[in-house]
Protein backbone atom coordinates (compact mmCIF):
# COMPACT_ATOMS: atom_id res chain seq x y z
CA UNK A 1 0.00 0.00 0.00
CA UNK A 2 1.51 3.07 -1.05
CA UNK A 3 0.65 5.08 2.36
CA UNK A 4 3.20 8.24 2.83
CA UNK A 5 3.53 9.31 6.38
CA UNK A 6 5.95 12.49 7.43
CA UNK A 7 7.03 12.45 11.01
CA UNK A 8 8.23 15.43 12.54
CA UNK A 9 9.48 16.68 9.30
CA UNK A 10 11.72 19.63 9.71
CA UNK A 11 13.77 21.49 7.52
CA UNK A 12 16.63 23.96 8.02
CA UNK A 13 18.43 26.21 5.42
CA UNK A 14 21.56 27.13 6.89
CA UNK A 15 19.98 28.57 10.42
CA UNK A 16 16.93 29.35 9.05
CA UNK A 17 14.23 26.55 10.09
CA UNK A 18 11.47 26.74 7.04
CA UNK A 19 9.81 23.34 7.71
CA UNK A 20 8.76 23.26 11.28
CA UNK A 21 8.28 19.37 12.20
CA UNK A 22 5.12 18.13 10.34
CA UNK A 23 2.92 15.27 11.17
CA UNK A 24 1.35 14.12 8.21
CA UNK A 25 -0.30 10.33 7.27
CA UNK A 26 -1.72 10.12 3.55
CA UNK A 27 -3.53 6.83 2.79
CA UNK A 28 -3.01 4.73 -0.58
CA UNK A 29 -4.98 5.95 -3.00
CA UNK A 30 -5.79 9.42 -1.78
CA UNK A 31 -5.25 12.67 -3.57
CA UNK A 32 -3.37 14.95 -1.70
CA UNK A 33 -3.25 18.40 -2.11
CA UNK A 34 -0.58 21.19 -0.38
CA UNK A 35 -2.00 24.56 -0.79
CA UNK A 36 -0.61 28.12 0.35
CA UNK A 37 0.81 30.97 -0.56
CA UNK A 38 3.97 31.49 -2.01
CA UNK A 39 6.65 31.08 0.49
CA UNK A 40 4.68 28.26 2.58
CA UNK A 41 6.85 25.49 2.04
CA UNK A 42 4.33 23.40 0.34
CA UNK A 43 6.87 23.04 -2.80
CA UNK A 44 9.98 21.93 0.14
CA UNK A 45 7.60 19.56 1.63
CA UNK A 46 6.69 17.52 -1.77
CA UNK A 47 10.59 17.65 -3.10
CA UNK A 48 11.73 16.01 1.12
CA UNK A 49 9.35 13.59 -0.07
CA UNK A 50 10.33 12.79 -2.96
CA UNK A 51 14.30 12.95 -2.08
CA UNK A 52 15.55 15.93 -3.75
CA UNK A 53 15.71 17.57 -0.42
CA UNK A 54 18.01 16.27 2.63
CA UNK A 55 15.52 16.31 5.71
CA UNK A 56 17.04 17.95 8.80
CA UNK A 57 15.39 16.48 11.02
CA UNK A 58 12.20 13.92 11.22
CA UNK A 59 11.37 11.08 8.75
CA UNK A 60 9.53 10.09 5.29
CA UNK A 61 7.75 6.47 4.79
CA UNK A 62 6.93 5.57 1.82
CA UNK A 63 4.46 2.06 1.58
CA UNK A 64 5.84 1.16 4.97
CA UNK A 65 9.49 1.90 4.38
CA UNK A 66 11.74 4.12 6.42
CA UNK A 67 13.20 6.18 3.11
CA UNK A 68 14.84 9.23 4.75
CA UNK A 69 18.46 8.38 3.74
CA UNK A 70 17.37 6.71 0.31
CA UNK A 71 17.81 8.26 -2.88
CA UNK A 72 15.44 9.94 -4.93
CA UNK A 73 15.19 6.79 -7.68
CA UNK A 74 14.59 4.47 -5.17
CA UNK A 75 11.90 6.08 -3.19
CA UNK A 76 9.18 4.34 -5.96
CA UNK A 77 7.73 8.12 -6.94
CA UNK A 78 7.68 9.78 -10.23
CA UNK A 79 7.96 13.43 -10.42
CA UNK A 80 6.04 15.92 -12.69
CA UNK A 81 7.39 19.56 -12.76
CA UNK A 82 6.13 23.20 -13.39
CA UNK A 83 8.16 22.95 -16.24
CA UNK A 84 7.78 20.15 -18.77
CA UNK A 85 11.76 19.20 -19.72
CA UNK A 86 10.69 17.56 -22.43
CA UNK A 87 14.23 16.62 -24.96
CA UNK A 88 13.46 18.78 -27.93
CA UNK A 89 15.06 16.41 -30.55
CA UNK A 90 12.85 13.01 -29.30
CA UNK A 91 9.54 12.42 -30.14
CA UNK A 92 6.61 12.24 -28.02
CA UNK A 93 7.18 8.35 -27.68
CA UNK A 94 10.99 8.40 -26.64
CA UNK A 95 10.46 11.33 -24.31
CA UNK A 96 7.86 9.24 -22.38
CA UNK A 97 10.09 6.12 -22.75
CA UNK A 98 13.61 7.36 -22.36
CA UNK A 99 13.69 6.99 -18.28
CA UNK A 100 12.98 3.03 -18.76
CA UNK A 101 15.49 2.88 -21.84
CA UNK A 102 18.07 4.67 -19.66
CA UNK A 103 17.14 1.97 -16.83
CA UNK A 104 17.54 -1.28 -19.21
CA UNK A 105 14.40 -1.94 -19.55
CA UNK A 106 13.85 -4.47 -22.85
CA UNK A 107 12.38 -1.89 -26.30
CA UNK A 108 9.50 -4.25 -26.04
CA UNK A 109 8.30 -3.61 -22.69
CA UNK A 110 8.83 0.41 -23.29
CA UNK A 111 6.77 0.42 -26.03
CA UNK A 112 4.03 -1.70 -24.17
CA UNK A 113 4.17 0.88 -21.19
CA UNK A 114 3.93 4.14 -23.68
CA UNK A 115 1.10 2.67 -25.78
CA UNK A 116 -0.69 2.15 -22.33
CA UNK A 117 0.61 5.75 -21.40
CA UNK A 118 -0.72 7.34 -24.88
CA UNK A 119 -4.29 5.53 -24.93
CA UNK A 120 -5.05 6.98 -20.94
CA UNK A 121 -3.89 10.11 -21.90
CA UNK A 122 -5.04 10.60 -25.32
CA UNK A 123 -1.63 10.78 -26.68
CA UNK A 124 -1.56 8.11 -29.47
CA UNK A 125 -1.75 10.40 -32.59
CA UNK A 126 0.70 12.40 -30.84
CA UNK A 127 3.62 9.30 -30.49
CA UNK A 128 5.78 10.71 -33.66
CA UNK A 129 5.44 14.41 -32.99
CA UNK A 130 8.71 16.48 -31.50
CA UNK A 131 7.57 19.07 -28.51
CA UNK A 132 7.92 22.33 -30.51
CA UNK A 133 4.71 20.93 -32.34
CA UNK A 134 2.63 20.24 -29.54
CA UNK A 135 0.13 22.73 -27.67
CA UNK A 136 0.92 23.16 -23.71
CA UNK A 137 -1.06 20.97 -22.36
CA UNK A 138 -0.01 18.29 -24.84
CA UNK A 139 3.48 18.52 -23.61
CA UNK A 140 1.61 18.83 -19.97
CA UNK A 141 0.06 15.40 -21.05
CA UNK A 142 3.85 13.56 -22.13
CA UNK A 143 5.38 14.94 -18.90
CA UNK A 144 2.42 13.27 -16.98
CA UNK A 145 2.99 10.18 -19.08
CA UNK A 146 6.31 10.22 -18.68
CA UNK A 147 5.85 9.39 -15.07
CA UNK A 148 2.99 6.68 -15.79
CA UNK A 149 5.13 4.84 -17.63
CA UNK A 150 7.61 3.90 -14.40
CA UNK A 151 4.62 2.58 -12.85
CA UNK A 152 5.47 4.84 -9.40
CA UNK A 153 4.11 4.06 -5.96
CA UNK A 154 3.70 7.46 -5.63
CA UNK A 155 2.94 10.39 -7.59
CA UNK A 156 4.15 14.04 -7.15
CA UNK A 157 3.27 17.00 -9.00
CA UNK A 158 4.60 20.38 -8.54
CA UNK A 159 1.89 23.21 -9.75
CA UNK A 160 1.92 21.75 -13.20
CA UNK A 161 -0.55 23.74 -14.72
CA UNK A 162 0.88 27.21 -13.78
CA UNK A 163 2.03 27.69 -17.26
CA UNK A 164 -1.10 27.16 -19.20
CA UNK A 165 -3.47 29.56 -20.26
CA UNK A 166 -6.88 29.32 -18.29
CA UNK A 167 -9.05 27.41 -20.22
CA UNK A 168 -6.28 24.74 -20.60
CA UNK A 169 -5.90 24.71 -16.54
CA UNK A 170 -9.13 23.47 -16.06
CA UNK A 171 -9.11 20.73 -18.96
CA UNK A 172 -5.88 19.88 -17.42
CA UNK A 173 -7.18 19.87 -14.05
CA UNK A 174 -10.12 17.31 -15.19
CA UNK A 175 -7.05 15.04 -16.86
CA UNK A 176 -5.60 14.62 -13.95
CA UNK A 177 -8.61 13.80 -11.71
CA UNK A 178 -9.76 11.29 -14.23
CA UNK A 179 -6.36 10.38 -14.24
CA UNK A 180 -6.16 9.35 -10.84
CA UNK A 181 -9.21 7.94 -10.67
CA UNK A 182 -8.04 5.13 -13.41
CA UNK A 183 -4.67 4.26 -12.04
CA UNK A 184 -6.00 4.04 -8.39
CA UNK A 185 -2.97 6.08 -6.91
CA UNK A 186 -1.61 7.54 -4.30
CA UNK A 187 -1.26 11.26 -5.55
CA UNK A 188 0.11 14.72 -3.90
CA UNK A 189 0.11 18.02 -5.65
CA UNK A 190 1.23 21.26 -5.09
CA UNK A 191 -0.66 24.53 -5.76
CA UNK A 192 -1.18 27.83 -4.79
CA UNK A 193 -4.51 27.80 -6.30
CA UNK A 194 -7.24 26.81 -3.81
CA UNK A 195 -9.80 26.58 -6.99
CA UNK A 196 -7.75 23.64 -8.24
CA UNK A 197 -7.51 22.32 -4.62
CA UNK A 198 -11.27 22.40 -3.72
CA UNK A 199 -11.88 20.48 -7.05
CA UNK A 200 -9.30 18.27 -7.31
CA UNK A 201 -8.86 16.51 -3.72
CA UNK A 202 -9.87 14.14 -1.55
CA UNK A 203 -7.45 15.45 1.51
CA UNK A 204 -6.17 19.39 1.41
CA UNK A 205 -3.49 20.16 3.32
CA UNK A 206 -3.08 24.04 4.38
CA UNK A 207 0.55 25.23 5.36
CA UNK A 208 1.44 28.91 6.56
CA UNK A 209 4.90 29.53 7.20
CA UNK A 210 5.97 26.13 7.13
CA UNK A 211 3.46 24.87 9.39
CA UNK A 212 0.35 22.88 8.57
CA UNK A 213 -2.90 25.14 9.50
CA UNK A 214 -5.33 22.61 9.07
CA UNK A 215 -6.19 18.86 7.08
CA UNK A 216 -9.29 17.69 5.69
CA UNK A 217 -11.35 17.44 2.75
CA UNK A 218 -12.34 20.30 0.95
CA UNK A 219 -15.95 20.57 2.36
CA UNK A 220 -14.85 20.34 5.67
CA UNK A 221 -12.26 23.02 5.12
CA UNK A 222 -14.92 25.01 3.70
CA UNK A 223 -17.56 24.51 6.12
CA UNK A 224 -15.72 24.23 8.94
CA UNK A 225 -12.08 26.22 8.71
CA UNK A 226 -9.78 26.06 12.02
CA UNK A 227 -8.79 29.67 11.77
CA UNK A 228 -8.85 32.83 9.67
CA UNK A 229 -6.09 31.85 7.99
CA UNK A 230 -8.01 28.63 6.56
CA UNK A 231 -11.15 30.66 6.38
CA UNK A 232 -10.03 33.49 4.13
CA UNK A 233 -8.14 31.04 1.92
CA UNK A 234 -11.01 28.17 0.88
CA UNK A 235 -13.26 29.81 -1.08
CA UNK A 236 -13.70 31.79 -3.75
CA UNK A 237 -14.51 35.30 -3.76
CA UNK A 238 -12.87 34.83 -0.38
CA UNK A 239 -14.99 34.86 3.00
CA UNK A 240 -15.82 38.52 4.29
CA UNK A 241 -14.38 39.55 8.02
CA UNK A 242 -15.86 42.15 9.88
CA UNK A 243 -13.88 43.15 13.45
CA UNK A 244 -16.42 43.02 16.51
CA UNK A 245 -16.79 42.63 19.90
CA UNK A 246 -18.20 39.98 22.05
CA UNK A 247 -21.14 41.46 24.64
CA UNK A 248 -22.58 38.65 26.01
CA UNK A 249 -22.44 34.89 25.75
CA UNK A 250 -24.64 31.92 27.52
CA UNK A 251 -23.12 29.23 26.05
CA UNK A 252 -24.90 28.31 23.13
CA UNK A 253 -25.24 31.94 21.87
CA UNK A 254 -23.34 34.84 21.23
CA UNK A 255 -24.28 38.33 21.44
CA UNK A 256 -21.52 40.30 18.91
CA UNK A 257 -21.77 44.22 18.56
CA UNK A 258 -20.90 45.49 15.09
CA UNK A 259 -19.72 49.78 15.04
CA UNK A 260 -20.41 49.91 18.48
CA UNK A 261 -24.39 50.19 18.06
CA UNK A 262 -25.58 46.59 16.07
CA UNK A 263 -26.25 44.02 18.15
CA UNK A 264 -26.73 40.16 16.85
CA UNK A 265 -27.13 37.13 18.61
CA UNK A 266 -25.16 34.28 16.66
CA UNK A 267 -25.07 30.47 17.52
CA UNK A 268 -21.74 29.87 18.89
CA UNK A 269 -20.47 29.35 22.38
CA UNK A 270 -17.99 31.60 23.12
CA UNK A 271 -18.17 31.39 26.63
CA UNK A 272 -14.15 30.66 26.74
CA UNK A 273 -14.03 34.20 25.92
CA UNK A 274 -13.86 37.29 28.01
CA UNK A 275 -16.42 40.15 27.55
CA UNK A 276 -15.63 42.67 25.61
CA UNK A 277 -12.59 40.86 23.67
CA UNK A 278 -12.34 41.53 19.97
CA UNK A 279 -13.98 38.79 17.69
CA UNK A 280 -14.50 38.35 13.83
CA UNK A 281 -17.30 37.78 11.93
CA UNK A 282 -16.78 36.15 9.13
CA UNK A 283 -19.43 35.69 6.44
CA UNK A 284 -18.86 34.11 2.35
CA UNK A 285 -20.41 36.42 -0.26
CA UNK A 286 -22.18 32.93 -2.05
CA UNK A 287 -24.16 32.87 1.76
CA UNK A 288 -25.71 36.66 1.12
CA UNK A 289 -28.00 35.64 -1.49
CA UNK A 290 -31.49 35.53 0.87
CA UNK A 291 -34.45 37.75 0.71
CA UNK A 292 -34.48 37.44 4.31
CA UNK A 293 -32.17 36.47 7.07
CA UNK A 294 -31.74 36.82 11.05
CA UNK A 295 -29.84 40.32 10.99
CA UNK A 296 -29.20 42.92 7.91
CA UNK A 297 -26.03 44.35 7.66
CA UNK A 298 -25.69 48.08 5.66
CA UNK A 299 -23.57 48.21 1.90
CA UNK A 300 -22.96 50.99 0.24
CA UNK A 301 -22.13 49.25 -3.54
CA UNK A 302 -18.85 50.51 -5.17
CA UNK A 303 -18.97 47.84 -8.34
CA UNK A 304 -21.30 46.00 -9.41
CA UNK A 305 -19.85 43.52 -11.16
CA UNK A 306 -22.52 41.22 -13.98
CA UNK A 307 -20.55 37.99 -15.09
CA UNK A 308 -23.91 36.71 -16.59
CA UNK A 309 -25.61 33.83 -14.33
CA UNK A 310 -23.71 35.26 -11.24
CA UNK A 311 -23.51 39.47 -10.21
CA UNK A 312 -20.98 40.19 -7.65
CA UNK A 313 -21.92 43.51 -5.47
CA UNK A 314 -18.66 45.17 -4.01
CA UNK A 315 -18.83 47.77 -1.27
CA UNK A 316 -18.09 48.93 1.76
CA UNK A 317 -19.74 47.26 4.99
CA UNK A 318 -19.18 48.26 8.65
CA UNK A 319 -16.16 50.20 7.57
CA UNK A 320 -14.84 46.95 5.85
CA UNK A 321 -13.53 47.90 2.07
CA UNK A 322 -14.18 45.37 -0.62
CA UNK A 323 -16.91 43.77 1.18
CA UNK A 324 -18.67 41.33 -1.52
CA UNK A 325 -22.01 40.05 -2.00
CA UNK A 326 -22.86 37.42 -4.35
CA UNK A 327 -26.41 37.58 -6.02
CA UNK A 328 -27.96 36.04 -9.02
CA UNK A 329 -27.47 37.23 -12.84
CA UNK A 330 -30.85 39.22 -12.97
CA UNK A 331 -29.95 40.98 -9.58
CA UNK A 332 -31.05 44.40 -10.47
CA UNK A 333 -28.45 46.28 -7.89
CA UNK A 334 -26.44 48.85 -9.04
CA UNK A 335 -23.49 51.35 -8.61
CA UNK A 336 -23.66 53.95 -5.87
CA UNK A 337 -26.61 51.78 -3.99
CA UNK A 338 -27.30 51.59 -0.16
CA UNK A 339 -28.65 48.12 0.19
CA UNK A 340 -29.23 46.25 3.44
CA UNK A 341 -28.04 42.81 3.07
CA UNK A 342 -29.84 39.72 4.76
CA UNK A 343 -27.75 37.59 6.54
CA UNK A 344 -28.64 33.95 8.39
CA UNK A 345 -26.94 33.51 11.98
CA UNK A 346 -26.30 29.87 10.91
CA UNK A 347 -24.30 30.56 8.30
CA UNK A 348 -21.61 32.68 9.88
CA UNK A 349 -18.51 31.93 11.32
CA UNK A 350 -16.93 33.25 14.49
CA UNK A 351 -13.14 33.91 15.52
CA UNK A 352 -11.54 34.74 18.64
CA UNK A 353 -8.99 37.40 19.47
CA UNK A 354 -6.10 35.11 18.02
CA UNK A 355 -8.24 34.08 14.83
CA UNK A 356 -9.43 30.72 15.95
CA UNK A 357 -12.64 29.31 15.23
CA UNK A 358 -15.16 29.17 18.09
Amino acid sequence: MAKVQLKNAIKRFGDIEVIHGIDLELEHGEFVVFVGPSGCGKSTLLRMIAGLEDLSEGEVHIDNNDVTQSAAVDRGIAMVFQSYALYPHMTVAENMGFGLKMNGVPKDQIKEKVDKAANTLQLQQLLDRKPKNLSGGQRQRVAIGRAIVRDPKVFLFDEPLSNLDAELRVEMRLQIARLHKQLDATMIYVTHDQVEAMTMADKIVVLRDGLVEQVGSPLELYQNPANLFVAGFIGSPRMNFIEATLSASNGSNSDVTIDNDLTITLPFDSTKAAVGSKVTLGVRPEDLNNEHGDFELPLSVDVAERLGGTTYLYGNCCGVANFVVQRNGTDPTTTGEQVNVAVDAKKTYLFDANGIAF
